[in-house]
């Protein structure tokens, strides 16, 4: 009996994940959050995510996308492909999930990137609708001070 048959959560260990990839040709991920600062404070949230996707290469292997960013920004800390052994060992300790996904959601918030991989995974969670959220901006009689966007007066 496999480790995933025992927890009966349908994640995947890191060889089985691997095997999953190759195997079927269909990606597999997990999703961090990533705290700032620690506080003592309990109500701390997750400012932002690290995402893991196994996927096939194209060459035959596999290769892992590793995407990282701040929730709420389309600004990336990283959005790049780890080859097999440079990958390490802190990933290989982490359960995955089947998913698929579509090259276009790389572009998303880091939000609705995981929102659209746990779709597509079929796993049954409550996440806020991010994507379909209603924007907010400043409206037109917002005005802000010229040292707030950097230049001088």
């Amino acid at each position: 009996m496999s480790e995933t048959d025992k927890v009966g959560d349908g994640r995947l260990s890191f060889r089985e994940a691997v095997a999953h990839v190759m195997q079927k040709g269909q990606p597999v991920f997990v999703a961090m959050p990533v705290f700032g600062e620690r506080t003592d404070d309990e109500q701390q949230t997750a400012e932002g995510a690290r995402i893991f996707i196994i996927e096939p290469d194209g060459e035959g292997d596999w290769q892992v996308r590793f995407i990282a960013g701040p929730f709420f920004s389309n600004a990336y800390a990283a959005n790049e492909v780890i080859v097999p052994e440079e990958l390490p060992d802190s990933v290989r300790e982490l359960r995955f999930m089947p998913t698929h996904y579509e090259p276009n959601w790389l572009d998303e918030q880091v939000q609705i990137l995981i929102q659209k991989l746990v779709r597509a995974s079929g796993i049954e969670a409550q996440l806020p609708d991010y994507e379909h959220a209603p924007s907010q901006a400043a409206g037109p009689e917002a005005v802000f001070p010229i040292s707030f966007i950097g230049k001088a007066h």
